[in-house]
């Protein structure tokens, strides 16, 4: 789904010989009959010739605007799915400074004990107190993914089995033509009945109050 974009100039100035290299080896081999070949393609106005003049009159459509930010903020199982987050995240932190302040001890105690012990003992408690660290910020990391993924699981479930049918079930009652997303639209606060979101909203909430996360890993 992302595209990686090569911003090293050097990287583009050897992607761009290459792909000219390419071509003239490949105009080499077509030859004069392959050129002329290219030159004698279909031209714009035949192309165009499997075009229709039909298109949607303004008068027969009928548009409405919905708000998805709205939605997300403002329905009720999304605002408990939030919370279920928030929770999951909260132990996590809650863990993370129990975890940290046990480590901040521990090198305490190295350090005090760095005249007693022998260079060879103070190098394996350091080495292990190195690798509590490492296994530490290890853990959190991925039980921390593994909350976004629950999350993301149960808010995938809240769209495709309630939010989109609810969507499409106002779409036919109002018979609607095209519904717009409100975040990129500006629209004219005067015009009635154009807002759905307020609407749509009211049903998920009938539909659907709560929908339980999988519990993530380690928790």
């Amino acid at each position: 789904m992302v595209n990686k974009k090569t911003n090293n100039p050097a990287v583009k100035k050897y992607t761009k010989i290459g792909i000219i290299s390419a071509v003239v080896i490949v105009v080499a081999a077509l030859g004069a009959w392959g050129i002329s070949a290219l030159r004698g393609g279909t031209t714009v106005e035949e192309a165009m010739e499997v075009v229709t003049t039909d298109a949607a009159s303004a008068a027969d459509l009928r548009i409405a605007v919905i708000r998805m930010d709205a939605i997300q903020t403002d329905a009720a199982v999304l605002k408990d799915l939030n919370k279920q987050r928030e929770n999951y995240e909260n132990k996590l932190r809650d863990e993370l400074e129990k975890r940290q302040k046990e480590l901040e001890n521990e090198k305490a105690e190295i350090e005090k004990s760095q005249d007693v012990l022998s260079r060879d003992a103070l190098q394996r408690r350091v080495v292990d107190y190195q690798n509590r660290v490492n296994e530490l910020q290890r853990d959190l990391t991925e039980r921390a993914q593994s909350i976004e993924i629950s999350f993301q699981k149960a808010l995938n479930e809240v769209q495709t089995e309630h939010l989109n049918p609810i969507i499409e079930g106002v779409i036919e009652k109002k018979n609607l033509s095209m519904v717009i997303d409100g975040r990129f639209t500006r629209v004219n606060p005067n015009v009635e009945n154009l807002d759905i979101t307020d609407e749509v909203i009211s049903a998920l909430d009938k539909k659907v109050s709560k929908v339980k996360m999988d519990t993530p890993q380690g928790f």
